[in-house]
């Protein structure tokens, strides 16, 4: 069997040893260090589930889900997709795994070009990654599932609601037909009303495309509804991967417990205390990871020791 060759498994992305580093520069330029935004990670992504990765800003989440996707390269450990190790593979080899790997950004404005209609942004994609096919219709069926349809394909960015964009958006990231998508933080940039109805629509899709999701996120009260499992990172480590409703009903890890009070809180003013002391540096005592290895505390359920 070729090395190209997918192998279907119940595990579609396995990550090991994953770390990725960032030079550290001065006011005039120089290189001075290195700064670790993921650390080591072990993580696997199971076919057909939504992984939630969640943690304070800078905790290294989206740098991870980029890693993922190639879009930013390891600089060290391996990323398998469907048995394929894609760290190993040359770029110019990597172009399947492009179509069945995307991404939705937190942005939908940006994301998209404002030049081009609804109908041009999506059939984008296609031309590149799908060159074999009509791109017009495969692009008209996935604006339709996401509820744009109609003369509204032909109109520009700028016309549409928040909400609209996003879900041009996905209707770009599901019409070269992936298997595995990256929500990078999808929601957080949408009215509260409108993130319900994105919320219904991407577990929709999920259900239609037989979708896996790795949702980024630092809405708990989104996560808590869409996830099945949750991995909490903090410091670029993962410190507690579980069943979400385990997760959040019984934290084991300091920093967990810390995150979820604060976060989940209903009180806006204390919960904005609470993460700005979690966030400052140095930690309190018990929420820096002095582990490197997950251990399974009750089945399924690992904490960083």
């Amino acid at each position: 069997m070729s090395d190209l060759t997918p192998t279907r498994t119940a595990d579609l992305v396995d990550v090991r040893g994953l770390v990725k580093t960032f030079p550290q520069r001065n006011a005039w330029g120089r290189t001075t260090g290195t700064t670790r935004a993921v650390d080591g990670i072990d993580l696997t992504i199971r076919r057909g589930e939504t992984l939630a990765l969640v943690g304070e800003s800078g905790s290294g989440k989206s740098t991870l889900g980029r890693c993922i996707l190639q879009m930013d390269e390891p600089t060290s450990g391996t990323v398998t997709y469907e048995g394929v190790d894609l760290t190993a593979l040359p770029r110019a080899k990597r172009a399947p795994y492009h179509r069945s790997m995307q991404v939705i950004f937190q942005d939908p404005f940006s994301s998209l070009n404002p030049h081009r209609t609804a109908l041009q942004n999506v059939m984008e994609p296609l031309t590149v990654l799908a060159p074999d096919s009509d791109p017009r219709p495969r692009a008209i069926e996935a604006l339709a599932a996401v509820g744009i349809d109609g003369d509204a394909v032909n109109r520009r960015p700028r016309a549409f609601s928040g909400g609209q964009r996003q879900r041009i958006v996905i209707a770009r990231a599901i019409a070269v037909r992936p298997g595995f998508v990256v929500c990078d933080e999808p929601l957080s940039a949408l009215d509260m009303s409108i993130q319900a109805q994105v919320t219904d629509l991407l577990l929709r899709l999920q259900r239609e495309l037989e979708l896996t999701y790795l949702f980024i996120s630092h809405d708990l009260s989104v996560v808590r509804e869409i996830a099945t499992r949750t991995a909490v990172m903090n410091r670029g480590r993962i410190v507690e991967l579980g069943p979400t409703a385990e997760v959040f009903a019984s934290p084991h890890h300091p920093y967990t417990r810390h995150l979820l009070d604060a976060a989940l809180s209903t009180d806006p003013a204390q919960a904005r205390r609470r993460l700005e002391r979690i966030s400052a540096r140095p930690e309190p005592v018990g929420l820096e990871p002095d582990g490197t290895a997950l251990a399974e505390v009750t089945p399924g359920h690992f904490v960083l020791r």
